[in-house]
């Protein structure tokens, strides 16, 4: 870790930021007290994960078999006889 003026900072700035790009940090001192650090950016974390491109996975599941009942009556004994 480099220090370094805020004077020494304000007339070269290229110098410190090409360090600091280049990953190294510096403490920006004032009157030798520190009044600021630059560091390097940190990597951009992705914090939702991208989807994948595939298909649906409803095709996988099994068919269910349909039921049609000619009434509501013959609908509810073929209900009841399910349980």
């Amino acid at each position: 870790m480099k220090s370094i003026t805020v004077a020494e900072l304000r007339q070269n700035p290229t110098e410190a930021l090409r360090d600091v790009e280049s990953g190294e940090t510096y403490v920006v001192t004032r009157h030798r007290r520190e009044v600021a650090r630059l560091v390097p950016p940190v990597a951009e974390a992705e914090l939702i994960p991208q989807r994948a491109h595939a298909g649906s996975r409803l095709t996988e599941r099994p068919r269910r078999r349909l039921r049609t009942a000619a009434s509501v009556e013959e609908l509810l004994s073929a209900m009841e006889s399910d349980w």
